[in-house]
């Protein structure tokens, strides 16, 4: 066999046509697919299409919650009546709160009961009926985003949910208007309906904007994409070239003003300290108001050994000696911890209750503090001595009257006088004057013997 012979195909068959490549050379031309159908196009399901109707019937049902209710009982007659027109059977259950859809004999649209299904979730999700009812149609889709397991923080959560709202709803505006579809925050979800190409760009920036991941990014993308698609040259090349590329940075947070006016005050505090120590202490002040009063906070020394594990509960029990009482002793000293745990708890509402019955502290002037014994003898010591002075200068001057009136002014000042003080300054004119009273009475006694 010739060499040109091996090359032919065999069973007459000839080669491949020259410029088609091998592996499609078995592929022919299809009249019906042209450049100018769209594939995406979604064509009309007609009643015509299914005559015979469905063979099982298929139901979905969903909860709403309770501030719903009112509002679904207002526009349920407007859902009915749109449900029934696809052939699919509706129910309100305001004792379970639920929505419930079936197929009926009636349905025609096999994927209806999925339209339907849709229709009642976004209704429970806080979508107006009007808009929600626009689901039935063919070229409308949903999702329900849900956001709230991507965060922890409730704060933070709430702060980014706010971000795709923006101010006065300019945000939200902006993505529908750049991606065709209907948004609307509530919760812990997102509702978004639109085509299958907007669905897909709001769920991306929802989930970024959670992350962290601002909106307004997207935006720019979507706008520069937008004027990009309206220029027919580009249609085929890569727009990479014209997207902007957002680097993230790690940007230093600004010191809070509370806490540079606290470094600044003990800053100047420091400085005022050293000025007032003296003349040598004017430059210490200087050096401790130019530098700054933080405190470089102690490193901790390495140690390649780990730190020591804590005693365990049965380590604890051995070393109290608990570990070998018995279950009696041990609920014996539980009782006695749990009484002392309450006497504690009584004396403290006790005393808290006493508490209410203790008289205020007076406010006013306070006494005067009284003198000192000591002083208040000396003067009237004092007092006694001029007493004593002004009974000898009558009983002087008037004689006999004179003594008179000298026991009489002795018996006033004793009333006047603190008893010890009394028998102390008059106790010794009394005694005299007993004395001269016992002396005259004897003389006068022996007057009377000698003129017997």
């Amino acid at each position: 066999m010739s060499a040109e012979e091996e090359e032919r195909p065999a069973g007459g068959e000839e080669g491949p046509a020259e410029g088609v490549k091998k592996n499609k050379k078995h592929r022919k031309e299809k009249p019906w697919d042209h450049d100018g159908i769209d594939h995406w196009k979604v064509d009309a399901f007609k009643p015509e299409d299914n005559p015979s109707g469905l063979l099982e019937e298929s139901s979905f049902a969903t909860l709403f919650p309770k501030y719903r209710e009112k509002y679904l009982r207002e526009v349920w007659p407007a859902v009915t009546k749109a449900l029934k027109d696809a052939g699919i059977g509706c129910e309100l259950n305001l004792v379970e709160g639920s929505m419930t859809v079936r197929t009926t004999r009636k349905t025609w649209d096999p994927y209806a009961i999925i339209k339907a299904r849709d229709l009642i979730k976004l209704l429970a999700r806080s979508v107006p009926a009007p808009q929600a009812l626009k689901i039935l149609q063919d070229d409308m889709q949903c999702d329900i985003i849900k956001i709230s397991g991507i965060i922890r923080n409730k704060e933070k959560f709430v702060k980014r949910r706010q971000r795709l709202i923006g101010p006065n709803g300019s945000t939200l505006k902006a993505l529908e208007l750049l991606t065709g579809c209907y948004m609307l925050v509530q919760g812990n979800t997102v509702s978004a309906m639109g085509p299958y190409k907007g669905l897909k760009q709001i769920r991306r920036i929802v989930e970024d904007c959670i992350k962290n991941v601002h909106p307004i990014y997207h935006i720019k993308t979507l706008m520069i994409k937008r004027e990009l698609a309206k220029d027919p040259a580009l249609a085929e090349e890569n727009w990479d070239r014209f997207l902007p590329k957002f680097k993230k940075k790690n940007v230093k947070r600004k010191k809070p003003e509370a806490a540079k006016q606290g470094a600044a005050a003990a800053g100047a505090g420091a400085g005022g300290a050293g000025a007032g120590a003296g003349e040598g202490g004017e430059g210490e002040g200087k050096a401790g108001a130019a530098k700054a009063p933080a405190a470089a906070p102690a490193k901790k020394v390495y140690t390649p050994f780990p730190p020591p594990m804590p005693p365990s509960k049965l380590d604890l029990a051995l070393e109290s000696g608990e570990y070998f009482l018995s279950e009696e002793q041990k609920r014996l000293r539980a009782r006695e911890a749990k009484d002392a745990k309450q006497e504690a708890a009584t004396e403290a509402r006790k005393r808290q209750r006493e508490a209410a019955f203790v008289a205020p502290k007076e406010e006013g002037k306070p006494r005067a503090a009284a003198a000192p014994a000591s002083a208040g003898g000396d003067d009237v010591k004092a007092m006694a001595e001029s007493l004593k002075k002004k009974a000898k200068a009558s009983a002087a001057a008037g004689g006999d009257a004179g003594g008179w009136g000298q026991k009489r002014v002795g018996r006033g000042a004793a009333a006047f006088l603190a008893p010890e003080v009394a028998g102390a300054g008059l106790g010794e004119g009394s005694g005299k004057k007993r004395r001269s009273g016992e002396g005259d009475g004897e003389g006068a006694k022996g007057g009377k013997k000698s003129k017997k």
